[in-house]
């Protein structure tokens, strides 16, 4: 069966420009959702539907302000932090980790291909309608999981690594996620620049020694700070999206069969891991992929019965299964680790097949009016539909924030999501 996609190449036509895409659509159909004619986004609205004030948007990100900020031990005037704003109130007091270290792709990015010369990117409108700054670089309509864990941690949300100087860096953690990348270095390719996984832990390397050199005199304070801080870590979903699925432009499903290629994932995966251990990570939530065959950019393109492509969530479920096994062997054989299995697919599953349960209404059509009959990125400027958080998917590949929310939720609060420890029962070891 070909995964392939039917549509144009990536390369070509609105998806490299979105300004050409505001000027064709008119020309597409309208979203189920939306209240009338398609029009670009008023820039002389002054609230969101739920009341907040819309902030100034465009086509490219400028990196939140500074204010000074003073953890513990630490002199007031030698440390900086995102400006508040983007982040829920912080104080030394509640913060129940030292700093959250965040990896991924589009899931988790908060801006970092923003400074990438690539067309894989998110920081205009729709994306972050729902979001306090708005169009940061997300690739939803408001908060991340990663978002939500920091909220939980009283921290500052990862502010991407990329919009910092080296020696400015926070203390708090960063964001090394990059959308449309995985685990190995060629996929999402076509769309231009980004980070995969070995890149985004050379980045952290860097940053090591960095924070090291400019706040920490003593190395067995650096240890600590290192040990107790939270790294969380998804990708490997482009590694199928934008790659082994994508026939058009990649052989590899032609050379590996798809156990072979989630073991070689996995064994990637395992290597850069255990290369954040040797760097001082102790505490390591490693969440599984959803349900790819359930992306709109899969079920529209690929004949079906059901809701889901299930060919292309068995395919992707090799990669989970191999999993739990790899992290506990990383947790035995690495002294004082913490490898955490954040099982993200079955719940993510459960909440399209079975949406009412979670309070969702469409589990099927993207928010956004999005490219290629809803297959793809938004359309730049475009309303998007009414009650984003009664819809699951926010475009043709990521969900909206309620899903985002379902899921930290489970990590944080439930062992048998996240596995063997909870993040409130992490923070504690």
């Amino acid at each position: 069966m070909s995964y392939g996609r039917n549509r144009q190449s990536l390369l070509s036509g609105p998806r490299s420009c979105p300004f050409f895409a505001v000027q064709t659509a008119a020309r597409l159909p309208p979203h189920p959702d939306a209240p009338g004619p398609l029009v670009p986004w008023d820039e002389t609205e002054t609230e969101t539907e739920s009341g907040a004030p819309i902030m100034s948007y465009g086509p490219f990100f400028a990196a939140p302000e500074a204010v000074r900020y003073s953890p513990p031990g630490a002199p007031a005037a030698d440390r900086t932090r995102p400006n508040p704003t983007t982040s829920p109130a912080v104080s030394a007091t509640t913060q129940l980790a030292p700093a959250l270290y965040v990896f991924g792709d589009s899931l988790f990015d908060s801006g970092n291909n923003n400074f990438l010369p690539t067309a894989a990117r998110a920081n205009y409108l729709p994306y972050g309608a729902n979001f306090v700054n708005r169009s940061t670089g997300r690739f939803t309509n408001g908060k991340t999981v990663a978002d939500f864990i920091a909220e939980f941690l009283g921290l500052p949300y990862s502010p991407p690594f990329l919009s910092y100087k080296r020696d400015l860096l926070p203390l708090t953690g960063l964001n090394y996620a990059s959308g449309s990348c995985g685990i190995l270095p060629e996929t999402g390719s076509p769309f231009g620049r980004c980070l995969n996984f070995e890149e985004q832990v050379g980045l952290f390397q860097d940053s090591v020694k960095s924070l090291q050199q400019r706040y920490f005199q003593i190395l067995v304070d650096f240890s600590n700070y290192l040990s107790k801080s939270v790294f969380i870590v998804s990708i490997g979903s482009n590694d199928y999206i934008n790659n082994y699925l994508e026939t058009s432009l990649y052989d590899t499903s032609k050379r590996y069969t798809p156990q072979l290629f989630a073991q070689l994932l996995v064994y990637k995966l395992s290597q850069q891991l255990e290369r954040l251990y040797n760097l001082g990570a102790r505490k390591i939530v490693v969440f599984e992929l959803g349900p790819i065959g359930c992306l709109p950019w899969i079920t529209r393109n690929n004949k079906h019965t059901g809701q889901c492509v299930e060919d292309t969530n068995q395919i992707v479920s090799y990669f989970n299964n191999m999993l739990p096994a790899m992290l506990q062997n990383l947790t035995t054989s690495l002294k004082g680790s913490n490898f955490i299995n954040g099982h993200g697919h079955g719940v993510g599953y459960d909440a399209i097949i079975n949406p009412s349960k979670y309070g969702i209404a469409d589990a099927s059509n993207p928010c956004c009016t999005a490219f290629f009959n809803g297959t793809s990125g938004c359309i730049p400027y475009l309303r998007p539909c009414n009650n984003t958080n009664k819809h699951y998917f926010w475009d043709g590949y990521h969900p909206t924030e309620v899903v985002y929310s379902i899921l930290a939720s489970g990590c944080i609060n439930n062992a048998s999501f996240c596995t063997p420890y909870s993040l409130k029962d992490l923070v504690k070891v």
